[in-house]
């Protein structure tokens, strides 16, 4: 299968390609020139574990060997400390939790990053060339992509992360490695001013291709690939008699999660709905609401990794809501660019719904759920507990583990959670690069780093 850009200003290249490249040549993001149809192959992938499910979607799409794509999958799925990989937890009859957070990192950033980092992995034993990847992130994204690439031979890893806006764990998963070919750089400013700043290098076609440079950020459309499993999973293992009218209920900041939902969906996958469940950062609670996507000022809060304005991963969806039209596409995307808005006048979000929380919400969400079910839920996922619909049956994605943000659940609860993996974490020394958000200084640290 090719895979062409949501700009449409380049060719189409192979998956690999795609992989290797993260960003298009235009500065589009990569889909597939078509979307397979996987409703015939739901009855047979149902008795199907997560790694071979996750091998069997892959198939649609790789130009990689049937055995090296079997190699890296099973490899990426090794290091999950849960039989089931993404264990389907029934709270009651119409609420299920789909527990993402059983990976390295304690994040649903892993389930990608962890193959992303295997497919590196073979791309530099076929080339021989040498990768340096760069990400940013709101907190878990940095924190997976190093730990899907410790100890892989040839690869450097860049994460640039908004210093003092990630919690205290998140950035020591980043900074506690240890690792001679990990590089956090804390900038000041927001995760979207860090985000703007690695498109900026991106966009250096020069630079990019003398560095062998390389996305891990979500606009690679390997990890948007690797989340559609995980719905396809959930689905296949809810009741038969409930899967008619489910809606996944998604904490989303940079859209890549829900949009991984989403474009399952139009595979085939019979999902009723998705929800949109933001934090007070709520630009895609009020576009889902009016059709109008006009950024606002970026606010700190209880569930920092959904921090973000700009949500990189809308773009793939802006391209199927206009029918795949790439030149209109890109006249948005320089629209929104120059005025930091845009509308789509009659609007219609289909199978799209939203909410929000704000920090005293994700306090309050959080004491109740833990009321109501014994179930502790961390900051982020809370946010998808706010508006549940009593007429679906709701699979909330659990997106990271509770003990992540101590503080917040012991304002919540006044009860302490802990993991072993946190706990080591807290006596290692930090190590980060302090770094203005500006291009010419992120490649002159790179090119120094390696």
């Amino acid at each position: 299968m090719k895979f062409i850009s949501t700009r449409g200003g380049s060719e189409p290249v192979s998956f690999s390609e795609a992989v290797a490249r993260g960003l298009a040549p235009d500065g589009g993001l990569y889909l597939p020139v078509r979307l397979p149809d996987i409703a015939p192959l739901l009855p047979r992938w149902e008795g199907l574990d997560y790694a071979g499910l996750c091998e069997e979607f892959f198939a649609l799409f790789s130009d990689l060997p049937r055995g090296v794509l079997s190699g890296i999958v099973a490899s990426a799925y090794s290091r999950f400390d849960a039989a089931q990989i993404a264990p389907l937890v029934e709270l009651d009859e119409r609420t299920f939790v789909l527990e993402l957070f059983h990976g390295p990192t304690l994040a649903f950033k892993d389930f990608a990053l962890q193959v992303l980092g295997g497919l590196y992995e073979e791309q530099i034993r076929r080339t021989g060339r040498p990768i340096n990847v760069l990400g940013a992130t709101s907190g878990d994204t940095g924190a997976a992509a190093i730990h899907g690439l410790l100890g892989r031979e040839g690869v450097n890893i860049f994460i640039l992360y908004p210093d003092g806006r990630v919690s205290p764990l998140q950035e020591r998963q980043m900074t506690c490695t240890g690792a001679a070919n990990v590089f956090p750089l804390a900038i000041s400013g927001t995760f979207d001013d860090a985000q703007a700043a690695m498109k900026d290098v991106f966009n250096d076609a020069a630079f990019k291709e003398s560095v062998g440079l390389s996305a891990v950020n979500s606009i690679n459309i390997a990890r948007i690939l690797a989340q559609c499993v995980y719905y396809i999973f959930a689905w296949l293992r809810l009741p038969p008699e409930r899967r008619g009218n489910v809606e996944f209920v998604v904490p989303t900041g940079n859209f890549g999660n829900v949009l991984a939902g989403w474009m399952a969906q139009r595979m085939g996958l019979p999902a009723k709905s998705f929800r949109v469940a933001t934090n007070r950062n709520d630009i895609l609670f009020r576009f889902f609401r009016s059709g109008r996507y006009e950024l606002g000022p970026v606010h700190p809060s209880h569930a920092p990794s959904m921090d973000i304005q700009v949500a990189s991963n809308f773009e793939r969806f802006i391209y199927f809501a206009l029918g795949e039209d790439a030149l209109k596409t890109r006249e948005v995307m320089e629209r929104f660019r120059v005025e930091g808005r845009f509308s789509f006048g009659d609007f219609d979000p289909g199978s799209f719904r939203a909410s929000r929380a704000d920090d005293e919400d994700i306090v309050d969400i959080i004491r109740r759920v833990h009321a109501k079910y014994g179930y502790v839920c961390d900051p982020h996922t809370a946010c998808a507990f706010a508006e549940l619909d009593p007429d679906r049956v709701s699979v909330v994605l659990a997106t990271a583990h509770p003990a992540k943000f101590p503080s917040v659940i012991a304002q919540a609860l006044g009860m302490e959670i802990t993991h072993p993996r946190l706990e080591e974490l807290k006596a290692r020394e930090v190590v980060k690069h302090l770094i203005p958000a500006e291009k010419d200084a992120i490649e002159a640290f790179i090119l120094a780093g390696i």
